[in-house]
């Protein structure tokens, strides 16, 4: 019989993100006007208008992806360097909440050119109450004003209960659409939530107010008629354009440990 006279030494304990180089993070807000990334352990390293080259052609537009091999080059000519060479990411990708499984089908047929180890997607809105600290147990009403889409979104117990959208955002506003119509747009949907729902959920999200994220919400000319309209207090989120991609980069521990981010498991490229 042989006996070891010293022990083996253990095997070495996984390090979580930012530590572990063998399980890179990617968080990625692919909008209609910008995109985003957040890399984990080095922060943003991304912000840049959502076109392609040449031509400077538009791949997302109204919330939708319009053309995915043209998003396809786009993230690999700007985020390709920027994955490591032999680990493969986990990329969260922030989604809207309506359309959202069209959306999600075409952005992580795009974001294969970065070889992910697997794609997990987020509603923004859910993403946007992370990134502000809410408390995610009582109802919470998240009004996320970007470019071309405007959406608000109803969460009770994290999960996204109620949605209302409008293809409407500040880039229209350089075509002479006033900014009161982006103001009376959240108004009506919130009041079309109000009266449609059969429970006091949104009615108890209002008593907390409302919470603006997304372009829209540096507008002072969209945001200062929201109190008034909606009869509550409104809250912007601390830097509102960037507010989505923050929640999705605080995910990536989570996501880590998420089932659905091993390789080959049956629920692969999942849904937070």
């Amino acid at each position: 019989m042989t006996v070891d006279r010293y022990p083996r030494p253990a095997p070495p304990r996984h390090r979580h993100r930012p530590l572990c180089r063998r399980c890179p993070g990617l968080a990625l807000d692919l909008g209609s006007a910008r995109t985003r990334a957040f890399v984990a352990g080095r922060g943003m390293v991304l912000d840049v208008p959502t076109v392609t080259f040449p031509g400077a052609v538009r791949p997302v537009r109204r919330g939708a992806v319009v053309d995915t091999p043209g998003a396809a080059r786009m993230l690999q000519r700007l985020l390709g360097h920027r994955m490591p060479r032999f680990g493969r990411p986990l990329v969260v990708v922030i989604s809207p909440v309506l359309d959202g499984p069209a959306f999600r089908a075409e952005a992580r047929t795009a974001v294969e050119v970065l070889r992910p180890r697997a794609v997990l997607t987020v509603p923004g809105a859910r993403a946007v109450a992370l990134a502000a600290g809410a408390d995610h147990v009582r109802p919470l009403l998240v009004a996320d004003i970007g470019a071309q889409l405007t959406e608000v979104v109803l969460l009770a117990d994290g999960a996204v209960t109620d949605a209302r959208r409008t293809a409407l955002g500040t880039a229209d506003l350089s075509d002479g659409t006033p900014p009161r119509l982006i103001t009376d747009a959240v108004v009506g949907m919130v009041t079309a939530m109000l009266r449609q729902d059969r429970t006091s959920l949104t009615r108890t999200a209002l008593r907390r107010g409302v919470l603006v994220a997304g372009g829209g919400a540096l507008r002072p000319d969209i945001t200062a008629g929201l109190p008034d309209g909606l009869n509550c207090a409104v809250r912007v989120v601390p830097s509102p354009h960037t507010a989505a991609v923050r929640g999705a980069a605080a995910l990536l521990t989570a996501a880590h440990r998420h089932p659905s981010a091993v390789p080959g498991h049956p629920f692969a490229d999942g849904v937070f």
